[in-house]
């Protein structure tokens, strides 16, 4: 009776023995799939930190910077050999990346100037993109423009990035963009309190501020 009753004790000894270890299979696939689950976890999680940190610093270290703004009157009348207008007809804002900066296309860029009664917004017009001339800043045909649109004066430009097709500024380079401010505004007045920004694809926009001069005497005004 001892026998058997050793023998029935060992094989529930082995069932017992069997399950553990069906268990403890089960529970090391269960912490594999888990491990698995949370190493692609962390996986896409890196790779998301770094296109974040790549985005940041693109946003951060990106900006356009407004350097000069110059406006033209138009010739109307000659009093005592002086030539007086009421208006400014075109303006140039001459503008370089920030320091640090990532490369800025100006086909993306956008310009927004108000007079606090009108707003414009303007793009690039690819059709108008010129040097600087013997006549000087105004005498390009780089104003010959819509109401929404800019121009491009190429001044530095040592690599050869912004080109017809491909307006690129970066490290060193400087240009205008040219508005016509007839077709815009139907000119400036004088007096006239001017806002605006150069707004890139991404990172600072280049602000500016000021107002049009008293009354009009010279031909050309730095107004910023």
């Amino acid at each position: 009776m001892r026998k058997i009753c050793g023998i029935l004790n060992k094989k529930d000894i082995g069932v017992v023995g069997i399950g553990a270890m069906i268990v403890f299979i089960a529970m090391v696939l269960v912490a594999g799939i888990a491990a698995a689950v949370l190493v692609q976890t962390a996986n896409d999680l890196e790779i998301q930190a770094m296109q974040t940190g790549k985005e940041t610093t693109a946003e951060v270290a990106t900006g356009i910077r407004v350097v000069d703004i110059e406006g033209e009157w138009t010739e109307s009348y000659n009093v005592s050999g002086t030539w007086y207008n009421d208006t400014l007809a075109n303006m140039t804002i001459t503008v370089a990346p920030r320091a640090g900066s990532s490369d800025i296309d100006l086909d993306e860029v956008v310009i927004e100037i108000t007079d606090s009664n009108v707003k414009c917004i303007l793009t690039w017009d690819s059709t108008h993109e010129d040097a600087v001339v013997a006549g000087g800043v105004f005498a390009t045909t780089a104003y010959d423009l819509g109401p929404d649109d800019f121009g491009i004066i190429v001044l530095e430009d040592a690599d050869g990035s912004c080109q017809s097709l491909t307006p690129i500024i970066n490290r060193g380079d400087k240009v205008m963009l040219t508005v016509n401010l007839t077709a815009s505004f139907s000119g400036l007045a004088v007096r006239t309190d001017i806002t605006g920004q150069v707004i890139p694809e991404e990172g600072y926009a280049g602000a500016f501020a000021f107002r049009t001069p008293a009354s009009y005497a010279y031909r050309v005004y730095d107004l910023y």
